[in-house]
């Protein structure tokens, strides 16, 4: 078949053709992104947390009076320890998924020259380590002498626990025991390494940095009470944490519960995606609308372009042209229009990711999702065109000939 009466076709309809590729460019940009999106985030949803997640529940406080941290730890402590199939109670600064993060910058020089991230501590008391369940897989577990008294969000010279990801990151290919870092004049030095361990807040500074965190051995006190880790049998862990719940009324009756983060770690995680599930419903919304509005554009403008060309249908089968010929002419005028709509959608498509990385901190678009786009889109065209490209080619040489 010869190219160049479909491109002299198209050129005597440059509005409706302009047009319809504009669609096809718009559908591109949204369709590749909003994939990226989705992937992104249910991506993000099914991340390790590093934790037993199921075994886990975290107590929130607040309201009560900084100078009485003490007395209110001692009698939470041993309050929850009572409470039949309890395993554990310490105090720790935040769970995952909790949303609430205590990030800092870090630089690996005392100089706060060589910045290295911003990272999340975990200060966590004598027990809350064994408790939270993360793999250590270089270095020591926390022993007694470790835990030091918080003076302002952590300890200011202490020995910490670092995950691989945030180890890889500030000292790639060396051995992080041992090495050292600051914030500001605060001093940490490495002294073990967990596979992994999920910021409360993961993704708020891209994929890369959701397991970026510090767990530091810290001493409950005035700085540093109001949040409980409890850890229970999976099984017992709703009765448990529901009669934790009550008995904190009777046990610090001088403050309120935070029910919303008074939560199984489990219960936290699902609401903490919960948005993102949203989200990634509402964009599977807006490409099936996008596909469609596409689709019908295709078919409408097929269709109107079948009936206006009768007569050349007519003298092309009058000729010889078979039924196939006529199929493979709309198919490929199709082709050509969905391809330059594709080429200026790839263009929108890195501009529109660009824009997001600018203003949502997301990654930059993988190119994979450009012929995955263009796939999607080359097949809804055929689709779409095939049933006025079937009743072209089904119009008999003498019906199209009187129509003249």
């Amino acid at each position: 078949m010869q190219i160049r009466p479909i491109f002299a076709a198209l050129r005597k309809h440059r509005l409706a053709t302009f047009l319809i590729s504009m669609e096809i460019a718009l559908a591109c940009a949204v369709l590749c992104n909003a994939c990226f999106l989705i992937v992104n985030r249910v991506q993000l949803s099914h991340i390790h947390s590093g934790v037993d997640e199921g075994a886990l529940a975290a107590i929130k406080l607040t309201g009560f009076d900084e100078d009485r941290g003490v007395d209110l730890n001692a009698r939470v402590l041993n309050g929850l320890a009572k409470i039949p199939g309890m395993q554990s109670v310490s105090v720790i600064s935040a769970v995952p998924f909790s949303g609430s993060p205590n990030n800092a910058g870090i630089t690996t020089d005392a100089e706060g020259k060589q910045f290295a991230g911003v990272v999340n501590f975990y200060s966590g008391g004598p027990g809350s380590f064994k408790a939270l369940g993360v793999h250590l897989i270089a270095g020591r577990a926390p022993q007694e002498g470790d835990y030091q008294p918080v003076v302002h969000f952590v300890p200011d010279d202490a020995l910490v626990w670092i995950t691989q990801s945030l180890a890889d990151h500030a000292w790639p290919g060396v051995d992080p025991l041992g090495k050292e870092f600051w914030v500001g004049k605060p001093h940490f030095r490495v002294a073990g390494v967990v596979a992994n361990l999920a910021r409360p807040s993961p993704g708020e500074g891209g994929p890369s940095t959701i397991d970026w965190s510090v767990f530091v051995p810290s001493q409950p006190g005035a700085h540093f009470a109001g949040t409980y880790l409890l850890r229970a049998s999976p099984e017992q862990l709703p009765r448990v944490l529901r009669d934790a719940r009550v008995a904190i009324a009777r046990i610090a009756p001088d403050a309120v519960l935070d029910t919303t983060a008074s939560q199984s770690v489990a219960s936290l995680r699902e609401k903490f995606f919960e948005q993102d599930r949203t989200m990634a419903g509402i964009l599977v919304g807006v490409i099936t609308a996008m596909l469609l509005v596409t689709a019908l554009g295709i078919v409408g403008l097929a269709s109107f372009w079948v009936q206006q060309r009768r007569r050349q249908i007519g003298i092309r089968r009058a000729i010889g042209a078979t039924r196939r010929d006529i199929l493979r002419y709309f198919q490929t005028e199709n082709l050509l229009i969905v391809t330059g709509g594709i080429v200026l959608g790839m263009v929108l498509a890195f501009a529109l990711n660009i824009t997001l990385m600018k203003f949502y901190e997301l990654p930059r678009l993988p190119l994979y999702y450009l012929p995955i786009g263009a796939l999607a889109l080359w097949g809804l065209g055929q689709l779409a065109v095939l049933g006025p490209a079937l009743r072209a080619a089904a119009v008999p040489p003498v019906v199209a000939t009187r129509s003249v």
